[in-house]
């Protein structure tokens, strides 16, 4: 068995899970989240732990099971505490703020660009060069995050454009005359 499907995880205080078949619902303070366990493994629930093994012993099952129990883990910890990634933004005149369930970023364009906020996530926007994406599905955070940043990703000459907070670019130097 993986050595990442063998680690149990631990559920948190008001944190609920249920089981039906291959369906698998973790309820907690922040909100519901489900996912459908692939049929190659199986999760068992037992005092305060969930623990995840593979159905047989083929290589699928097995990677899957590490896969599932790491996808069980990202559910518990997005019910329980949220996930949540922080974006800057450098750049002369560049800027971003919530409208609403919009998000208008200027970058530059000759138009500003409108990011309709999609259902589960909260976008805020501490300052004018700063959004934090949080929400309790780690995917989605992400993804939303990864869309935000595709309007305009840091360029290496000057570092203008919308980057991760804990992103490094690595910067070129310009061409010589």
């Amino acid at each position: 068995m993986s050595r990442i499907a063998s680690n149990p995880v631990p559920l948190a205080k008001g944190v609920e899970v249920r089981i039906d078949g291959q369906r698998v619902e973790v309820k907690g303070p922040k909100g519901t989240i489900s996912h459908d366990v692939h049929p190659l493994v199986e999760v068992v629930q037992e005092e305060g732990l969930l623990r995840v093994a593979p159905r047989n012993d083929s290589k699928r099952a097995d990677a899957l099971g590490g896969t599932t129990r790491a996808l069980l883990n990202n559910m518990v910890r997005g019910v329980s505490e949220g996930w949540s990634r922080k974006l800057e933004i450098n750049g002369v005149g560049y800027r971003a703020q919530v409208q609403g369930k919009v998000l208008n970023l200027t970058l530059g364009f000759s138009h500003p660009v409108e990011y309709p906020i999609p259902e589960g996530i909260t976008i805020e926007c501490p300052s004018q060069t700063e959004v934090v994406v949080s929400g309790i599905d780690k995917q989605k955070v992400g993804q939303v995050a990864a869309n935000i940043r595709s309007f305009r990703p840091p360029e290496p000459y000057k570092g203008k454009g919308v980057k991760y907070a804990d992103e490094r670019i690595v910067r070129k130097e310009a061409k010589k005359s």
